[in-house]
């Protein structure tokens, strides 16, 4: 089975408690706190050589982890070690792999509105590949290029006019999206790159589809869609483009009832998109460029928390509350996206009630999951929320002014701090009372 068919992290034992990376949940709860991310580092490397067998068959893969998903340093020295570069979307992404040591002309800047500061930080740290999304970014990287004396390599994003299944918050590669260039406005872009003093020296095209997909079909089609428009590039302006990216997007399981395809089967798809249309529009082989971010990091993280309250609404739904919610996890309040949850100190306990798991925050939306059913919980016990790797701390808030949680590294029965909890202290830290407001 495919790491991202999991549901759990790949060394996830029950013993007295629930135990991760050899490491006991409960015992992690109270040496560290909570509430606390947990990264199994055995799950990650195990999904990324998932990715390297399925698609070992193709002589130029460039696997780049898409790092919005979870962009810290202990990830990247992971990721990097697997052998994969790193797709990046705002200087926060690409100032943390220049300071985690990684190789930038393995790193590619994407976006739809980056900044001059942005661009500038990226040339000046050596980014290998600029995806490029509009004309103004055009006009800033040939201005700032020019005065560092540089020739950008580019690729261009197009929107594909493909709809993938998903949330639409996470489609991105349908005809009305905010990113990249529509296909009828290629060649317009093209020109007017030809035009801008060889500063920007595009190299292949760029799409990306949407996220937490199912259906294998959609990068068939969006292969397809790729090689035909660097056919007819070739073919009107004569230039042989030798790269394309197709992005991520690949679903992972969040609760029993998801049933995403394997790594393998999306490469199968792809594989045989490729080559079939390579032939069918005469094109050389490019480069393949891909670039999963969710389906890298997902399985491998769980967060704990600890329960406190309950309520019962007569003949309704009993609510228990956790020490967190939507500051630490957005996404069910964002997407109405479903998680699966045990105990982990009551982890060979039969579950007796269906409960609705609620957080803390002032907001009636912040549930965490609806209508689970669990043993008895009691105020203490530690709840063990799965597949929250990718876009749980990443998207984290310190609403109501609460601080974001710690995350610990789990491998081989040792843990390892890899973000420090925020102190109240640093809530503070960068407030500024003017002094007219000094008595």
């Amino acid at each position: 089975m495919s790491t991202n068919q999991l549901l759990k992290p790949v060394t996830t034992e029950y013993k007295e408690h629930l135990i991760i990376g050899g490491c006991d949940m409960v015992e992690l709860a109270q040496t560290y706190g909570t509430p606390l991310y947990v990264l199994d580092e055995k799950t990650i490397r195990s999904v990324c050589r998932d990715y390297k067998e399925a698609f070992s068959s193709y002589n130029n893969v460039k696997m780049m982890y898409a790092s919005k998903a979870l962009c810290n340093s202990a990830v990247a020295k992971i990721v990097d070690s697997e052998g994969f570069g790193f797709d990046t979307v705002s200087a926060g992404e690409i100032y943390t792999l220049y300071k985690s040591g990684i190789d930038m002309s393995k790193v590619l800047f994407n976006g739809n509105n980056k900044t001059p500061d942005e661009i500038e930080l990226a040339i000046q740290y050596g980014v290998g590949r600029f995806s490029i999304d509009n004309f103004h970014e055009v006009e800033l990287i040939s201005k700032i290029s020019k005065k560092h004396n540089r020739q950008i390599d580019a690729l261009l994003r197009i929107t594909p006019g493909i709809e993938c299944h998903t949330h639409k918050y996470i489609q991105t590669g349908q005809l009305d999206s905010k990113f990249g260039f529509d296909l009828s406005q290629i060649d317009s872009i093209i020109e007017h790159i030809l035009k801008v003093d060889k500063t920007i020296k595009i190299r292949g095209l760029h799409a990306h589809i949407g996220s937490q997909i199912f259906e294998p079909k959609c990068y068939y089609d969006e292969v397809e869609v790729l090689v035909k428009e660097i056919s007819r590039i070739d073919n009107k302006f004569n230039i042989k483009l030798d790269e394309i990216n197709i992005g991520g997007g690949l679903g992972v399981k969040y609760t029993d009832s998801d049933n995403p395809p394997a790594i393998s089967e999306i490469a199968d798809v792809i594989l045989d998109s490729l080559h079939k249309n390579i032939e069918k529009y005469g094109i050389e082989l490019p480069a393949l460029y891909l670039e999963p971010g969710r389906s890298i990091i997902s399985t491998a993280g769980v967060t704990l928390y600890t329960v406190g309250s309950s309520k019962q609404v007569p003949d309704m739904t009993k609510y228990t509350a956790v020490d967190g919610g939507m500051a630490d996890n957005p996404r069910p309040s964002m997407y109405e996206a479903e998680y699966y949850a045990e105990v982990a100190n009551k982890i060979n306990e039969t579950p007796k009630e269906k409960v609705t798991i609620a957080g803390k925050f002032c907001e009636s939306g912040d549930i965490l999951i609806k209508d689970i059913e669990l043993p008895a919980l009691e105020a203490g016990d530690i709840l063990c929320v799965y597949n929250t790797g990718a876009y749980n701390y990443s998207m984290a808030s310190n609403y109501n002014r609460a601080a974001k949680p710690a995350m610990v590294l789990v491998n081989n029965s040792q843990s390892d701090i890899i973000i420090y909890r925020e102190t109240l202290e640093d809530l503070v830290s960068h407030d500024n009372i003017p002094d007219r407001l000094v008595r």
